[in-house]
Parts: structure tokens; sequence; C-alpha cells
């Protein structure tokens, strides 16, 4: 057959394929943009909703001044922003660095069965609810000793260490080994590698399990209705019970009044606020190079 010939049958016998590729790689591309825009819309909703209810029900007096009581318009929730922070600030102090230790041990110790215990410890603890974390936190902290801030803190750093632990574990993983055996080839003992070299390496994905963990408990309210109990009052004691933005959210969502529903808005849309201006100030500081990051 002679070669122009053989060429053109060669391109009609192609045709059919290409075009069925192109037809197959717009059908993909458009139900990768479809599926993208159908987690989009209920984040954009909910954002959108809370800000057309929340945003106007915010004031200087929300900000600034505690609970009237029942049937009393007005207040704020001043003493439960603060005792969210103070809340989550023990947890973290408490669940970071166990859930961070652990991460590192199953990554670079954990080779055995009692590194696959841990891991399936972690997992199931991942998914317990956490209305029976509040519950054992509640038998085990508080009858006896009063509830509180502690407490609060103590059931929701519990929540954190799986998420950090297995999240920290994943991310050494996937620091090259060259870069270890780099550090024992300089006599670098194998402590410091993993804390110099291999943490600092994996240092923005840890950052983010560590935020991931943090949203996921900003908003809990079981554990706290068990452990905090709430507070009208000012309270910056960790020995006391403590007020917190989901627990005046609920007590404020289940009222018959107007002007508490209103302010149950208007404390979900600051919940919302405080948990993305948290995760936007770390990535900003990991990216800045605050925490060491490689």
């Amino acid at each position: 057959m002679p070669e122009p010939v053989r060429n053109a049958s060669v391109r009609q016998g192609m045709a059919p394929i290409g075009w069925r590729r192109r037809f197959t790689d717009h059908l993909m591309t458009g139900v990768a943009i479809l599926t993208v825009l159908l987690v989009l819309a209920p984040l954009v909703a909910i954002f959108g909703y809370l800000v057309y209810r929340g945003l106007g029900s915010i004031n200087w007096a929300f900000l600034t001044q505690t609970p009237k009581p029942v049937g009393e318009s007005g207040g704020g929730m001043a003493n439960a922003i603060v005792g969210s922070v103070l809340i989550l600030g023990i947890a973290s102090i408490i669940g970071v660095p166990f859930g961070i230790g652990a991460g590192i041990y199953l990554a670079e110790f954990g080779r055995n069965r009692f590194g696959s215990a841990i891991r399936f410890t972690a997992d199931v603890l991942n998914g317990v609810p956490s209305i029976v974390i509040g519950i054992v936190a509640w038998a085990i902290l508080v009858r006896g000793h009063g509830f509180s801030a502690l407490a609060g803190g103590v059931a929701l750093a519990i929540m954190m260490v799986p998420t950090i632990c297995r999240t920290t574990e994943e991310m050494l993983l996937l620091v090259p080994q060259a870069l270890r055996e780099a550090a024992y080839g300089l006599g670098v003992p194998r402590w410091r590698t993993t804390l110099s070299i291999t943490l600092r390496t994996a240092t923005s994905g840890v950052i983010t399990g560590v935020m991931l963990a943090f949203a996921r408990v900003a908003g809990e309210t079981a554990p706290l209705l068990f452990t905090a109990l709430g507070n009208t009052f000012w309270n910056v004691r960790y020995d006391q019970p403590t007020a917190a933005l989901p627990l005046q959210i609920y007590v404020y969502a289940n009222s018959p009044y107007d002007d508490w529903h209103r302010q149950a808005w208007a404390g979900s849309f600051v919940l919302i606020l405080l948990i993305v201006g948290s995760v936007a100030a770390v990535r900003y500081a990991v990216r800045r190079g605050t925490f060491g990051a490689a």
C-alpha cells in the first residue's frame, strides 16, 4: 500500500478514538466541576445564611456584656466568648502535644504490635460520639470535683488527640527516607533527626492536622454540657463552671424569646469567625515560617 494511502487510513481509524477521548475528557471535567460545586454550595449557603441572620445582630453590647436575666432583652455573650477561648486553649495545651507525640512514635518507632494497637485505638476513638466522651469525662472529672473549664478542656482534648495523631503519622511518613539516612550518615542522633529534620519538614501538614482537630472540637456542645456546664457571669478560672459559645447558642436557640434567637444567630456567626480566624492566623504563621517550616 502506498505511504500516503496508508497514513490516510491510519488517520481515519484514529479519528473516532480521538473524538471519544475528547468527549470523555470533557464529560469527566464537567462531572468534576459539578462535584466541586455540590461540595461548595452547602458551605456557601451556610456562611451566607449566617451572615444574613447573624451579622446584623452583632453590636458592642453583644461583645462586651453578659447575658441578661430570663425575659429581659439586650445583653450579650462576652463571657461565652472568653470561656470558649479558655476551654479551647486548655484543650490545645493538652491535646496537641499528646497527639503530635503519639504521631511521631507511630511514624518513627511504631512498626510493631504496640503501634498497631495505638492506631486501632486512635481510629476507634476518632469515631466515638462526642456525647459518650462527655459522659466519661463527667464520671471521671466532674463527679466529686464539680463542673469546670478544665474538665471541658480535657474532654475536648480527648477528641483532638486521635485526629492529630493520625495526621502527624501520615505527614511524617511522607518525608523521604533519604533525609533521615543523610542525617544518620552525618552522625546525628535519631531523636534529633526526628525533631529537627523529619518533624520540621512535615510542619505544614502537622499544623493542618492540628487545625482540623481544633475546628472539629470548637463547636462541640455535648461534651461541654457534661463538663463545663455553662455560666451567666464572668469567669476566667479553670476550676469553675464556665460559659462557652456552643452552650450559650444551644440555650438561646431553644428559648421562646425572639431576642435570644437573634443572639443565638450572632453567637453562631462569632463562633465561625473564631474558627476561621484561628485557622487563617496559623496558616499565615506557617507560611511566614514562624513555626520553623521547611
